[in-house]
């Protein structure tokens, strides 16, 4: 190449930089039909697998006659659970260590990919067929003749501890029985409260329902004995991790892990599941690749669910309205398994969240996480902030009203003030910033809410009972640090990488470790990127979900994507800069120490010579114009582990219209504001909050899965389990407040989450609000709700 060849164009960020709203560069090829999901994979050869699936909630296998299954056209194998333990292959790994409260490890029970002695939940997979098209499989999955000696199952977790064991060696089906914070002072200090309100909550199970359902495709090259998976994963290089360390599938750098465009996850992809497991090593043992994609039915069954808690709460409060203490015991349905993350959901990230925005100084927790023969429960967008909430938010209205408080003043006057930051909570975290009063003033001011009485009377003239709920949540994002992290029982750090290689040309390659999946990380980074380098937004690619092309990461959840993840890119873009300044610094024969970078431009204060940013990145490259010592080339790695958790806040206010008559309630109004620290992007921001808005409200009013005392999933399909629509919905109307994180080098929080941390709690306290009773559960189906006013 010569020096003639072309640089890209020096016109800068411009308005694509930090702070604008871009449009989602990678929807173009989504709405056009262009997306590649890993059902859009076919690889030559390519077979089709058909799980086979338990019909029992818990049953003994006594035997599997597969003969006639294996004599059908087209069938290459069906594979059982003893095949696989036959192999060698491990049991799935729960990812986080949790220490009981008389300092024992919990108690984990065995988790094969593959059932091969007992079933433990309806659909627990016990074998797989694999045929020359999927019909085939089909149908001989139907020849397959299994003996079930069935038990008596355990659905119910508030009775689990008293009922017949699951696993051998668990007593009491208790996984944990876990512990936060000071019990003693919590009590004495709740025995000498002026008041104290006490309540019972039910946080309702759910199933995740994303839009594209599970998936996998695995492929086995004997030649060189690599191992390749493309399936719908959050965060596929912990799936790599998983299935060379602990399950034995391959070694690690002979299996390589893709996640193409993947349709939605809110947590339940984050885990490692018995079908991509099995997919992988069948694609080995039958000599071709196999493929599978679940059915809806499938993913109700199969798929991790979320939230199932249970609790008693206690909240003390002193003569003057302020907070003194409060007492939480909850039961946390853990389902059949420890999935991955499932024994941190109901502990580090639900306990250490229970002083929400207020100046508690005593708080207690007790959680007895128990097995059930129902499907695992795992984290589910916000994965135990938004259980936490629930329980702070609900029983804080529930005080304001038995007090004769204002529900906003009673918080007001329990909130942290912005000059008491840093704060130490005294369940473990520490905030570093915020200013909650802000956002309730300025959500107090959106919602209107001296219009209300009369808004409210408006409403009782029509026939209709008018209700206004409040929520002021906070959650943990980012979680951080890996040392912490790893002493509290998580099996890997969590720190994330990024990687730039900024091309001869000056375009850059953006590589990281986190994955997305709907959140629009292909056009928050380029904005980094772009903002930094001073370069257009389309010269920055960004690369995510190939374990072959970029640096070992995390993954995506928790809302750590910009916080981690994208500081980590920053950090890289530091290391460019800093390289880059030595090259232009040679180039323009001045000192290295006295180059700056600005606006896309190396130049020397006081001197009308300056360089672009192309100029130096084609100088690092061809014409080898760079300091004696300096290699060439400029690409940058960066890992970056944050000091703490970052903490978004804010407050939610609903209004909502009940018809007594009916029982159906409306939702007509809904007011968000939250701080989520230094916004990249508020477009793609506001649509991440719309979209937590719309699961939250889903679990308040229409979603509950529900099992019978058989443990048979009653709420299997879209017929049973209702899922919100748009005209559920009201317009909602989001604002942001601003405290940047000190922490990070973007000043970012994270967003993903907090619509569905929030809206729950606010829902229920308009809707309770509205009816004259705290004694409502989730979902608030009209049925419940005019039973409730019935009463």
């Amino acid at each position: 190449m010569t020096q003639t060849a072309q640089i890209r164009s020096e016109t800068g960020a411009g308005g694509h930089g930090i702070g604008a709203s871009v449009l989602r560069k990678e929807d173009l090829r989504f709405i056009t039909g262009a997306g590649r999901y890993t059902d859009d994979i076919d690889l030559p050869g390519q077979a089709y697998a058909v799980f086979l699936r338990s019909p029992f909630a818990r049953a003994r296998i006594e035997r599997i006659d597969t003969d006639d299954a294996r004599a059908m056209p087209g069938v290459i194998a069906v594979l059982t659970g003893r095949d696989m333990a036959d192999d060698g292959l491990g049991d799935l790994p729960c990812g986080w260590l949790v220490k009981q409260k008389d300092g024992r490890d919990m108690v984990a029970a065995p988790h094969p990919p593959l059932a091969h002695t007992q079933v433990n939940y309806v659909g627990e997979p016990y074998g797989v067929v694999i045929a020359a098209t999927l019909y085939d499989a089909r149908q001989a999955a139907e020849a397959v003749e299994v003996d079930f000696t069935e038990l008596d199952p355990v659905v119910d977790p508030a009775h689990a501890r008293h009922s017949e064991d699951i696993h051998a060696g668990v007593l009491g089906n208790l996984a944990y029985d876990w512990e936060l914070g000071d019990r003693a002072a919590t009590e004495a200090a709740l025995a000498t409260a002026a008041h104290v309100t006490r309540i019972e909550l039910v946080n309702n199970r759910l199933i995740p329902n994303a839009m594209e359902p599970r998936a996998a495709v695995g492929a086995y090259d004997p030649g060189t004995g690599e191992h390749t998976l493309y399936t719908t994963s959050q965060n596929p290089h912990l799936e790599r991790l998983v299935l060379s360390a602990f399950v034995g599938v391959a070694p690690e750098h002979r299996l390589r892990v893709i996640a193409p465009d993947v349709g939605g996850g809110f947590g339940s992809k984050i885990f490692v599941y018995p079908e991509e497991t099995a997919v992988i090593w069948a694609a080995r043992k039958v000599g071709r690749p196999v493929k599978w994609t679940a059915e809806r039915s499938e993913s109700f069954l199969a798929d991790a669910h979320g939230r199932d808690h249970v609790t008693h709460a206690e909240l003390g409060v002193d003569a003057d309205g302020r907070f003194v203490a409060l007492k939480v015991e909850t039961t946390a349905n853990l389902g059949a398994y420890l999935s991955l993350f499932g024994s941190s959901v109901p502990t580090y990230l639900y306990g250490t969240l229970l002083a929400g925005q207020y100046r508690t100084p005593n708080i207690h927790v007790e959680v007895h996480g128990v097995y059930t023969n129902t499907a695992p429960v795992d984290a589910y967008r916000g994965a135990g902030r938004p259980e936490a909430t629930y329980v702070v938010e609900r029983i804080v209205e529930t005080a304001a009203r038995e007090l004769g408080i204002d529900p906003a003043e009673l918080r007001r006057r329990n909130m942290i003030r912005p000059d008491e930051f840093p704060y130490q909570t005294p369940v473990a975290l520490q905030y570093d910033t915020g200013n909650y009063q802000a956002s309730l003033e300025r959500a107090l001011e959106l919602i209107d809410y001296a219009g209300f009485p009369a808004r409210r009377a408006a409403a009782a003239a029509r026939g209709l009972r008018r209700g206004i709920g409040f929520s002021c949540y906070i959650e943990a994002c980012g979680l951080a640090p890996s040392k912490l992290a790893i002493s509290l029982g998580a099996g890997v750090g969590l720190y994330e990488s990024g990687e730039i290689r900024v091309n001869p040309t000056g375009s850059v390659t953006v590589f990281t470790g986190t994955h997305s999946h709907g959140q629009g990380h292909e056009t928050t980074f380029a904005q980094i990127v772009a903002d930094r380098f001073g370069i257009g937004l389309d010269d920055v690619e960004v690369v995510h979900g190939d374990t072959g092309r970029v640096e070992f990461g995390l993954g995506t959840y928790g809302s750590r994507s910009l916080s981690v993840g994208g500081s980590a890119i920053s950090v890289a873009a530091d290391k460019v800069i800093a390289k880059g300044k030595l090259i232009a610094a040679h180039m323009l024969e001045t000192v290295p120490g006295t180059i700056e970078f600005a606006d896309g431009r190396f130049g020397q204060p006081g001197s009308n010579q300056s360089l672009s940013f192309g100029e130096v990145a084609f100088a690092a490259y061809v014409p080898a114009n760079y300091p004696d010592g300096l290699e060439p080339g400029l690409s940058e790695k960066a890992f970056y582990d944050p000091a703490n958790f970052t903490f978004p806040a804010g407050t939610h206010i609903a209004e909502v219209e009940v018809d007594p008559e009916t029982g159906v309630v409306e939702v007509v109004a809904f007011v968000a504001v939250d701080d989520f620290g230094r916004v990249i992007n508020p477009m793609i921001v506001h649509g991440q909050v719309q979209g937590g808005l719309a699961q939250g409200i889903g679990q308040a009013l229409l979603e509950r899965c529900v099992y019978d005392e058989f443990g048979q999933l009653r709420t299997g399909s879209m017929m049973d389990y209702c899922l919100p629509r748009a005209d559920d919905l009201p317009d909602f109307t989001i604002d942001t407040t601003v405290t940047p994180c000190t922490h990070n080098p973007l000043g970012a929080k994270g967003c993903g989450e907090a619509g569905a941390i929030g809206s729950p709690a606010a829902i229920m306290n308009a809707v309770t609000d509205a009816i004259g009773t705290n004694d409502l559960a989730m979902p608030a189906t009209p049925e419940k709700v005019w039973r409730a006013l019935a009463r």
